[in-house]
């Protein structure tokens, strides 16, 4: 299956969820947003929901500096 991941097509195994893809990208436990579809997702539901082809993910990280 296919989404799209901050512009750029990825593929991912079908059933994934949210929570899958951020693991996978060895996000999990750093402070980022995910958007989907043009909606911002809360961290709580990235277990809940499954992705499906097409879908348009942006993620952004965080970066304190000073």
């Amino acid at each position: 299956m296919t989404v799209v991941l901050n512009g750029e097509e990825r593929s991912c195994r079908e059933g994934w969820t949210l929570a899958d893809l951020v693991a996978d990208l060895r996000l999990t436990g750093r402070r980022i947003a995910v958007e989907l579809n043009r909606n911002i997702i809360p961290r709580d539901e990235y277990t809940s929901y499954r992705l499906r082809p097409g879908d348009e993910i942006e993620v952004v990280h965080f970066v304190g500096g000073g």
